[in-house]
């Protein structure tokens, strides 16, 4: 009888192996070879040349761009994700409309890369049938500058991903709010501005700062919608580590682009941190 709940164990635990070896294959190991090469050099040995060029202007610049085109597509998919998230909570539960736009969302949250790019393009671009059409009626989008391959464009583009996300994410922090506390507040006198600023927004705070990180740590990682859509130039980390492994013109700069994606690492798993911590908080009234 004993031997039983160790065979169960020892089953529960060979069930784990394929998310360990997931884990391993795709984390724990490009991790390292990043903090490796990061340490490296050309030649072989060690050396901190790598980081120290990550002091160079045009880099600091790169990541500059990269936390505030993050910041702005987050701030924006935070605010509107929001507001979706909470019309949903005051439509029918489990009614069409919800489920709809919840399936909606899970979708357009994936949504990225070259198709999110060629969508863009065909609508706003240069010659984007939008574009082309507001031009015809006196308006042209383009009359200060090609804005939608500079820092603007990129967090409009990034923004039509970010919203979704931020539904999916912050939705059921709004389906944690029972109507009860409302009731209370009204019943003692309270306004709809007090339940919002005392009750209900000191509770969603956590969930909605916490949700607000996880869009940053999403768009600051982001590499596929920029590289399609930004073909000249590096503005951001990401494409800036594409041209230190890449480039066919500055040769030898492979370990300072993966000195540049330790940077990164590390930026995110601050904010990853930060989003966890406000998440152990949000998860003490949610549950």
């Amino acid at each position: 009888m004993a031997r039983r709940p160790r065979l169960r164990g020892a089953s529960a635990l060979l069930g784990t192996v394929p998310f360990f070896a997931y884990v391993t294959i795709f984390l724990v190991i490009p991790t390292l070879v990043v903090v490796i090469g990061a340490f490296a050099a050309d030649a072989g040995g060690f050396t901190l040349a790598n980081v120290r060029s990550l002091g160079d202007e045009y880099i600091v610049a790169a990541f500059g761009r990269s936390i505030t085109l993050s910041a702005a597509s987050a701030l924006i998919g935070a605010v509107f994700g929001a507001l979706l998230a909470y019309a949903l909570v005051t439509a029918k539960t489990g009614g069409l409309l919800r489920r709809v736009v919840t399936a909606a969302c899970g979708v357009l949250a994936q949504f990225g890369g070259v198709t999110l790019a060629f969508a863009f393009l065909a609508t706003i671009g240069l010659s984007g049938f939008l574009t082309l059409w507001l031009t015809e009626h006196g308006f042209d989008p383009y009359a200060n500058g090609v804005w939608l391959f500079e820092l603007p464009g990129l967090t409009l583009v990034y923004t039509y991903f970010q919203i979704p996300l931020m539904v999916i994410v912050f939705l059921p922090a709004l389906d944690g709010i029972r109507p009860q506390w409302r009731e209370a507040t009204e019943s003692l006198g309270g306004t709809t501005w007090q339940y919002w600023t005392r009750v209900a927004g000191p509770l969603l705070a956590p969930a909605f700062l916490g949700a607000t990180l996880l869009l940053f740590a999403n768009a600051f990682s982001a590499y596929a919608t920029a590289a399609a859509l930004v073909s000249q130039g590096s503005p951001i980390v990401p494409l800036q580590i594409r041209g230190a492994l890449t480039s066919e013109v500055v040769l030898g700069q492979a370990n300072l682009g993966k000195a540049m994606a330790l940077g990164m690492v590390i930026v995110v798993a601050v904010v990853m941190t930060l989003y966890s911590l406000l998440q152990k908080r949000t998860a003490r009234w949610l549950g």
